[in-house]
């Protein structure tokens, strides 16, 4: 049967959405660290001024991204890049894979349990307690750091190979 006769035969469907690219979802770790930065240096900020137009702006800032960008980048993870590895029927990478999936519930909790704080801060509401902030910090920073080297030393890469290979076989197909 011809490649023309198989292809007419197929049903029509949706493609399927691209991965992100990686120097996007790289960009994004970037980000993370430099927010995380950016958070410490909030807290040695309040400690000397208080929760004044800076730490306000700070806050605000802080919040959007993690509320914002870093979900949205851990939703392109789960959606996107994690799916094929999970299904690649490599024991290691599922074991990773799954730790990053419990990566992306425990930085969520983590964010749940800051974004209060960050919220009265960024708000102007005195409320906020640095003492919590300062505890949970480098717990969320450390489990941040831990998971963004996961990635970017073993599933990017891999995920990368095997983005390369099909977009390969995809060429050797229509050739």
């Amino acid at each position: 049967m011809s490649d023309a006769a198989v292809h007419k035969s197929r049903p029509v469907r949706s493609p399927a959405p691209a991965l992100p690219s990686f120097e996007s979802l790289d960009r994004t770790h970037a980000q993370v660290l430099q927010v995380l930065k950016q958070f410490d240096q909030l807290l040695q900020h309040l400690d000397d001024n208080g929760a004044d137009s800076v730490a306000q702006a700070s806050a605000q800032a802080i919040h959007d991204f993690f509320t914002g960008s870093a979900r949205q980048h851990h939703a392109d993870e789960e959606r996107l890049v994690f799916p094929g590895l999970l299904a690649s029927g490599d024991a290691e990478m599922v074991q990773h894979v799954k730790r990053l999936q419990q990566d992306h519930g425990w930085l969520e909790e983590d964010w749940l349990e800051l974004a209060p704080q960050i919220e009265a801060i960024a708000t102007g509401y005195n409320w906020y307690d640095t003492s919590v902030l300062r505890h949970a910090l480098p717990i969320f920073t450390a489990l941040y750091e831990e998971h963004i080297g996961l990635e970017e030393s073993l599933i990017y890469p891999e995920a990368k190979r095997r983005q390369q290979a099909l977009a390969d076989g995809a060429r050797q197909r229509t050739a």
